[in-house]
C-alpha cells in the first residue's frame, strides 16, 4: 500500500469544506464517484441491497449514495457517518429539500469511530471514498462491527491497479488527491478477510480511463468558465490542476490506479 505521512483527517476536511470539494462536484455531479448512477445500481445489484432493508454509509458525503438507495432500492433507513460538517449540513438540507429525510439521518463522526451500535445494519456501504481514510485497518474493523452477521459489506474504492505506482507516482497523485494512502484489490480482500467476512465480489470496474477522460472533456469543452469561477478566475491554478488530472489519466490509462468494487459477507 502506498502512503504519505503528511495527509490526514484535516486535509481532506479542507478540500470537501472549500472550492475543491466544489469543483468535484461540478464536474462529477452530486454522487461524486466515478460513474455516478450507473456505478451505484452495480454495487447494489452486485450486493443484493434490496427493500426494507437498513444501511450505514460511510464517508457518505452529501449523503447521494443514501437518497439513490431509498429512492431507487427502497431500502427503509439509512444512517451516513461523515466527519467534515460542511457536507453533512449539505447532506441534511438536501434530504429536507427531497423529502427523504424521514428515511435518512447523519452522524458527524470519525468513521474509524463512529459510536454506533454493534450489528445494527443489514449493509454497510461506501462510494470511492474510504481512500481518504488513514487507517484502513479500522475502518474494514469498524464496517464489520457494525454490520449485522450475514450482511454485506459493499462499496467501491479508488485503488492501486495490477500495474502498480512508482514510488514518484504515488506521491505525485496522493499529494494531488489527498489521499493518505490507496490500497489495491488483494489489500482491501486481506483486510475483509481478517474481519471475518466472506468475499463475494472483488474486481476492478475499468471505468477509471474513460470517466476521467470524460471529466477532462467537460472541464476543458465546457465547464471552464464555472471551474474558473468557482477558483476565484486563477487562470495559473486552473492550468496546473488541469496538468495533475492529466497525469491522473495517465496513470488510469496504464493501468496502475483503478475503480475497485467489493462486496463481501460477514460470516
Amino acid at each position: 500500500m502506498k502512503s504519505m505521512e503528511n495527509i490526514g483527517l484535516s486535509e481532506v476536511q479542507n478540500v470537501y469544506s472549500g472550492p475543491e470539494g466544489e469543483l468535484w462536484e461540478l464536474i462529477m455531479g452530486e454522487q461524486i464517484h466515478i460513474g455516478g448512477f450507473a456505478s451505484s445500481m452495480d454495487l447494489a445489484e452486485k450486493a443484493a441491497i434490496g427493500p426494507g432493508t437498513s444501511g450505514v454509509d460511510l464517508c457518505c458525503c452529501n449523503g447521494a449514495g443514501m437518497r439513490f438507495l431509498v429512492r431507487f432500492r427502497d431500502v427503509a433507513r439509512m444512517r451516513g457517518v461523515d466527519a467534515t460538517e460542511t457536507v453533512v449540513e449539505q447532506g441534511r438540507r438536501r434530504c429536507q429539500q427531497e423529502g427523504t429525510s424521514d428515511k435518512i439521518e447523519f452522524t458527524l463522526a470519525d468513521v474509524c469511530d463512529s459510536g454506533l451500535a454493534d450489528a445494527s445494519a443489514d449493509f454497510v456501504w461506501g462510494e470511492d471514498a474510504w481512500c481518504y481514510v488513514v487507517d484502513k485497518d479500522k475502518l474494514i474493523s469498524e464496517a464489520a462491527r457494525i454490520v449485522k452477521p450475514g450482511g454485506v459489506i459493499a462499496f467501491t474504492d479508488w485503488i492501486e491497479g495490477k500495474a502498480g505506482l512508482t514510488d514518484a507516482e504515488a506521491e505525485r497523485f496522493l499529494t494531488f488527491m489527498k489521499f493518505p494512502n490507496v490500497q489495491s484489490l488483494e489489500g482491501y480482500s486481506d483486510l475483509l478477510a481478517a474481519n471475518n467476512c466472506e468475499i463475494v465480489t472483488a474486481e476492478d470496474t475499468e471505468r477509471f480511463g474513460p470517466y476521467v477522460d470524460l471529466y477532462l472533456n467537460m472541464l476543458n469543452m465546457q465547464l471552464t468558465y464555472d471551474a474558473l469561477k468557482i477558483i476565484g478566475f486563477n487562470s495559473e491554478l486552473m492550468q496546473a490542476m488541469g496538468a495533475e488530472m492529466a497525469f491522473m489519466q495517465e496513470l488510469a490509462h496504464a493501468g496502475k490506479i483503478a475503480q475497485g468494487l467489493f462486496v463481501a459477507r460477514k460470516k
